[in-house]
């Protein structure tokens, strides 16, 4: 049989050591040897002996996902194998995080993570009931985190004195030393008229980057349990 489609691009490659690798632009591959962690509803292939659990937030973290419709349905991936993680055809980037890192990251940009990861729902700070979300995902520790996002990212310094001002809708996630702030860039009288459709933006301050998406959402896409 022959078609492009049997490429080497496309060819799944003998696993060589356990952990988190770029199947391709659009997907994850994990060689699971113990335990990982993943968005619900991510996992689209796996060979091996695995088990797939749903992995609970605690109360606290279920009252704030309840509260704010933020938050990050887990499942916990147990067992030796491999399995191969995506959502909704996103680019998926991987981030590694040594100890003393630290990134807040909306939730509905996490793929999928080692263990080794400390994961938290915090409130962001000063950013209120916004679009995007009055609780993000910070993670801690040492390990591979796996981002996704619609579109190629941009990445964008902060400086102390040039803080960056950022679509609720459209950030991705930030250096978590960084002081968040809200900023309202229309008048009343402007928003009576219709607005501009930019009324209000997050203000990020201090040493860092702050990541974006090249789009804003524009609604919000169930999450398969």
């Amino acid at each position: 049989m022959k078609s492009e489609i049997f490429a080497s691009e496309n060819m799944v490659q003998p696993a060589t050591a356990p952990g988190m690798t770029l199947q391709n632009a659009k997907s994850v591959k994990y060689v699971v040897n113990g335990e990982m962690h993943a968005r619900q509803g991510s996992m689209i292939a796996y060979r091996g002996n695995l088990q797939f659990e749903r992995k609970g937030q605690g109360i606290g973290g279920m009252l704030k996902r309840a509260v704010t419709g933020e938050g990050l349905p887990l499942m916990a991936v147990r067992g030796q194998g491999e399995a191969w993680f995506a959502h909704e055809a996103q680019n998926c980037f991987i981030v590694d995080l040594d100890q003393g890192d630290a990134l807040t990251v909306n939730g509905r940009n996490v793929l999928c993570f080692d263990a080794t990861l400390s994961y938290e729902i915090k409130m962001v700070k000063g950013a209120g009931m916004t679009g995007g979300g009055l609780f993000n995902s910070l993670f801690t520790g040492y390990g591979r985190l796996a981002v996704i996002c619609d579109g190629n990212p941009i990445v964008i310094p902060v400086t102390g004195n040039m803080p960056v001002y950022v679509d609720t809708d459209a950030v991705v996630g930030w250096s978590a030393q960084l002081t968040t702030s809200l900023h309202r860039s229309q008048s009343v009288g402007s928003m009576i008229r219709g607005g501009s459709g930019e009324a209000v933006q997050l203000v990020l301050q201090g040493e860092g980057f702050v990541i974006v998406r090249p789009s804003e959402l524009t609604q919000t896409k169930p999450t398969a349990n």
